[in-house]
């Protein structure tokens, strides 16, 4: 993957792997007709990490790094996320506003230059069957990230025995790894 095949994405789809030890995604492209295509990245979460990390690559093989988030702090009630590029260096941060995400979940992406995105679960009640009734964790959600009043981006829990995530982006000028960073943190992350 290119950062210049990433940012002509307009839809991406994510799909966690089914493994026993630990967390790996691929995410793929998507066709015009809405079809999957070709994997873009593939993710895998760090194993017995003191702070949350994942690293995504540009496939299974994990050779070459694209990006990747990790904790600033252990303690991740509210933690902060740092977006790092394949270099080190920083292209954003993301992080869980815990008052808001008691009966919502509701996250926070920033991109330098622009204002927050503030992304929360569309369905109140989806949330809170979720949060209070164990069996219905798996219920598909539904985030709206929005900037200045407008959906910057979407991204969906579809149905399945995977944990798949549909991807839509509506801001042209908004860096496709973050997103990408934030949809994989939202199965990495979203049930703590």
């Amino acid at each position: 993957m290119t950062i210049d095949i990433l940012q002509q994405q307009t839809q991406l789809i994510v799909r966690q792997r089914i493994r026993l030890m630990v967390n790996q995604y691929e995410v793929h492209a998507v066709t015009p007709d809405g079809q999957e295509a070709g994997v873009l990245a593939f993710a895998q979460q760090k194993r017995l990490a003191f702070k949350e990390q994942v690293t995504l690559y540009t496939d299974d093989t994990k050779q070459v790094p694209v990006l990747g988030f990790k904790a600033r702090q252990v303690i991740d009630l509210g933690a902060t996320y740092d977006v790092l590029d394949a270099a080190g260096a920083s292209i954003g941060l993301f992080r869980k506003k815990f008052g808001a995400s008691l009966l919502r979940s509701t996250w926070v992406l920033e991109q330098p230059g622009w204002p927050e995105i503030v992304g929360q679960e569309r369905n109140v009640f989806v949330a809170i069957a979720r949060r209070f009734v164990d069996y219905l964790s798996w219920l598909p959600y539904h985030f709206d990230f929005v900037v200045d009043g407008r959906t910057a981006f979407s991204v969906e829990r579809k149905w399945g025995l995977r944990d798949t995530y549909r991807v839509a982006i509506h801001e042209p000028n908004l860096d496709r790894r973050l997103v990408v960073a934030m949809a994989v943190a939202l199965d990495a992350l979203q049930s703590r």
